[in-house]
């Protein structure tokens, strides 16, 4: 294994009955590394997510986080040994305000530390600021998130998400209920929020556009297997990816 990996996944199987969702998955991933997993339900993405995060124990394999094995461990020590997610639906208080759902996240994540100060102290105000400026959320600071666009609830939810600091950062399908002119700008303002972090990111995502645009590296997923990792302009041309997972039709050479 690379001392550059962040996420190593080394023969991973799973069945769920006569259903295969995992076979045999290899996946070695570095720090700071952009990555979109795509397949359609059920093709065995969210399966290694929910196995990364804990929630799902593969039937063999390991999976190493920075070199450790996290097989075995709660889905709340995994999250804090660095993992954090940003799910499709964004968990959010809707009756608080964008910076009091900040700073609830991060004195949750000092509770978790066995560290505890009010929520309005002055140390986590200037960093719930910080996070806001970062996400150029500080307009909306005093709004009640019910008040919000689906666009700035998703970035606030994966604002959220970044409080704990963490070494991977999976978000579900992050344009999903995102109107198609908010979705550019928000998942521009995401990377630009991550631009110099070695934090790794993994997207589940439907969108191709998204896929292609963001993303640095492509894994594809079919029936519980990898049928293609690499280039999004290599991985989205294969055709077992257009088959499969994007159904583009391919055209047949009726003399072959």
């Amino acid at each position: 294994m690379s001392v550059a990996s962040a996420i190593v996944a080394r023969g991973l199987q799973k069945k769920f009955g006569a259903v295969t969702a995992a076979a045999d998955v290899q996946i070695e991933i570095a720090h700071g590394e952009r990555v979109s997993l795509i397949g359609s339900n059920g093709a065995g993405k969210t399966t290694f997510v929910n196995m990364l995060t804990g929630y799902i124990k593969p039937d063999s394999g390991e999976i190493l986080l920075d070199g450790r094995s996290i097989i075995g461990l709660a889905p709340r020590q995994i999250a804090r040994l660095g993992v954090a997610r940003s799910f499709q639906i964004p968990q959010l208080y809707k009756d608080l305000s964008v910076q009091d759902n900040l700073l609830a996240a991060i004195a949750a994540q000092q509770s978790a530390l066995s560290f505890w100060r009010p929520a309005n102290h002055s140390e986590s105000v200037a960093h719930a600021h910080e996070i806001l400026q970062r996400f150029d959320l500080l307009a909306h600071a005093d709004r009640l998130v019910s008040e919000l666009p689906g666009g700035i609830r998703k970035l606030l939810d994966i604002a959220m998400a970044l409080t704990r600091q963490p070494t991977v950062l999976l978000l579900d399908e992050p344009t999903s209920g995102v109107s198609a002119d908010e979705k550019f700008p928000m998942m521009d303002t995401v990377m630009r929020a991550l631009e110099g972090s070695r934090t790794t990111v993994l997207f589940v995502e439907h969108d191709m556009d998204i896929v292609a645009r963001y993303s640095q590296r492509v894994i594809a997923f079919y029936s519980g297997r990898i049928i293609a990792d690499g280039l999004p302009e290599v991985a989205l041309a294969m055709p077992d990816v257009k088959r499969y997972v994007t159904g583009e039709l391919i055209a047949v050479n009726d003399h072959a």
